[in-house]
């Protein structure tokens, strides 16, 4: 390998109890602007403490600006992710380490394999791997595991139009939909992926989430009484079919008014005079379905994993469902994907040569991984509860270097960076950066060092999504259909931001984003790309601590929330 290649991908890195931890780590001594950790003495860390973390920590999972968002990622967000034993080895199946024949078959033979043994590592011992296919992993409990990111390397030879076929968008127009789905890594459930590929190869078009490809499979569990955002319990009809650990969905239909819609904007004047009927694209995304395991049954109570993302109405058709089957407990660790290095595509042209996707997903995740050369990075698309910790988007530029869409919801992007092209960009390509769109809620990008790129809220009203901790040369752009409707809906948060050129788009979202908060950018100014807010009146957003670089405390929002 040359000395590029050997470059690691990024660095080392009950309610009651909830809520009276919550008290504890709030207790930030103040002093002439100087926040002190509880405890003081060598822990004592010079910066500022907003007034929206003193409001925030007194009510956590019901902020009006601030999403509750600490146990994003994969079980929780855990910080050792889980380690299978290993069950096969792919020099074993017939693959080659020296690039000199077609791994592929072998490498997905012993993923297979691990499969049908109920789960376990799949090793991928150091060298280059060849692979004129993509690699699919379909079964629960399985890990493709490199021996790191600087020393396994997977070299792709071809894209997913030439192994798949062409792939239309379902909203019509000659946009290639691999400019936002599919990787050469696939993790994917077996079934969704056959139904998937299957509906692609007919042209098709189909949804892409958690009930199929015309979005009817599932039935109901239960239905729902009212509850708030923020409640961990619901009470339900029949609690006969659910069981303590089940993954189900909780389905929110919309009523005629689009109140749903509005709530998700943050209700109020602004959303209720917007017009959402002409918002086709937006309103073909509703229901809105949102995967979680259930922690508890008790009678008719039930208590999930995490707090309620939403209001639940009675006018929305709450219900618990079932889902078609998830990939759960698998991963990807510790190698490089690099494809076939060839121009950028024009923009919404791009034939996939695409890196690591998780669809339809949960309790996943990607660990030092590399991925070069590729038209879209890292990819979430109706996936859930994943962690994709030290990723790396490295090469000649990528239109969408991670992309979080159709419903993908609490995920964790951590330790993440996204390197300056390596070739100038061709003429007509676009560059985005860390993509959310489609509803797309409770995702945290933390900790990221983006040398190019922006915060590409994509339309598709997203909401309640954390960007903390994080260097950015904002020069890329937001992408998104006006039938897809606003940029942002209610409770982003953009905490601790440094904007290396100083430029403000999508940065300082005080005057864009309704009911949400910019903590600690610095100063910035609009040029280039420079848009205005979706609703009318006052946004109930919150600016503190602005023109300060690296003085709010604390720096990490997500750490801070997981703290408590």
């Amino acid at each position: 390998m040359d000395q590029q290649d050997q470059h690691l991908c990024g660095g080392g890195l009950g309610r009651r109890a909830l809520l009276g931890g919550a008290v504890a780590v709030a207790a930030f001594a103040v002093s002439g602007g100087t926040a002190v950790a509880s405890g003081g003495g060598p822990g004592r860390t010079p910066g500022r403490t907003p007034d929206l973390w003193r409001e925030y920590v007194r009510d956590p999972f019901t902020h009006p600006q601030i999403p509750y968002v600490g146990r994003a990622g994969a079980h929780g967000g855990e910080r050792r992710l889980p380690r299978r034993p290993v069950v096969a080895n792919v020099l074993q199946y017939g693959a080659q380490a020296d690039g000199s024949g077609d791994a592929a078959p072998a490498i997905n033979r012993a993923i297979a394999a691990a499969g049908r043994a109920g789960g376990g590592t799949v090793l991928l011992p150091p060298g280059t791997y060849r692979i004129d296919d993509l690699i699919h992993i379909g079964h629960s409990n399985v890990v493709l595991r490199g021996a790191g990111s600087g020393r396994t390397k997977l070299y792709a030879t071809k894209h997913l139009t030439d192994l798949i076929g062409v792939y239309g968008s379902r909203y019509g127009g000659d946009k290639s939909s691999w400019s936002w789905a599919g990787g050469l890594i696939w993790l994917c459930p077996e079934d969704r992926f056959r139904t998937l590929t299957d509906a692609i190869k007919a042209k098709a078009w189909p949804f892409e989430g958690w009930t199929g490809n015309q979005r009817d499979e599932w039935s109901t569990l239960t239905t729902v009484e009212p509850a708030l955002r923020g409640s961990w319990s619901v009470r339900v009809a029949d609690a006969s079919k659910l069981r303590r650990g089940d993954l189900v969905l909780l389905r929110l239909a919309d009523d005629p008014a689009h109140g749903l819609l509005k709530h998700m904007a943050g209700d109020g004047p602004g959303p209720e005079a917007y017009s959402w009927d002409d918002k086709t694209k937006l309103t073909s995304y509703v229901p809105y379905e949102w995967p979680v395991r259930i922690a508890s049954v008790r009678g008719h109570k039930v208590t999930f994993e995490r707090p309620l993302p939403l209001d639940v109405r009675p006018e929305w058709d709450p219900r618990l469902t079932t889902h078609v089957e998830a990939l759960t407990g698998s991963g990807v660790e510790g190698l490089t994907l690099e494809a076939v290095e060839t121009p950028q595509s024009p923009h919404l042209l791009d034939k996939g040569y695409n890196g690591v996707t998780f669809q339809c997903a949960y309790d996943c995740w990607a660990d030092d991984v590399c991925v070069r050369h590729v038209d879209n990075g890292f990819g979430l698309v109706a996936a859930s509860a994943c962690t994709l910790r030290r990723t790396r988007v490295a090469g000649r530029g990528a239109h969408h270097p991670y992309f979080c869409r159709e419903g993908a919801h609490d995920n964790l992007i951590e330790d993440f960076t996204i390197e300056q092209r390596t070739v100038p960009a061709p003429s007509g390509t676009q560059l985005h950066g860390i993509n959310v769109e489609g509803l797309s809620s409770y995702n945290v990008w933390s900790r990221g060092d983006m040398r190019m790129g922006t915060f590409d809220s994509h339309r598709g009203m997203p909401f309640a999504n954390v960007r903390t901790d994080i260097t950015v040369n904002n020069n890329g752009r937001h992408g998104g259909d006006a039938i897809a409707g606003p940029l942002f809906g209610a409770r982003f948060t953009h905490w601790n931001i440094r904007v290396t050129n100083g430029r403000a788009g999508l940065m300082k979202i005080d005057g864009l984003a309704p009911w949400s908060a910019t903590v600690g950018v610095n100063e910035v100014t609009e040029f280039d790309q420079i848009d205005v807010p979706d609703f009318t009146g006052d946004l109930n957003a919150r600016l503190e601590l602005y023109g300060t670089t690296d003085e709010v405390r604390p720096r990490n929002l997500y750490d801070a929330q997981r703290d408590l």
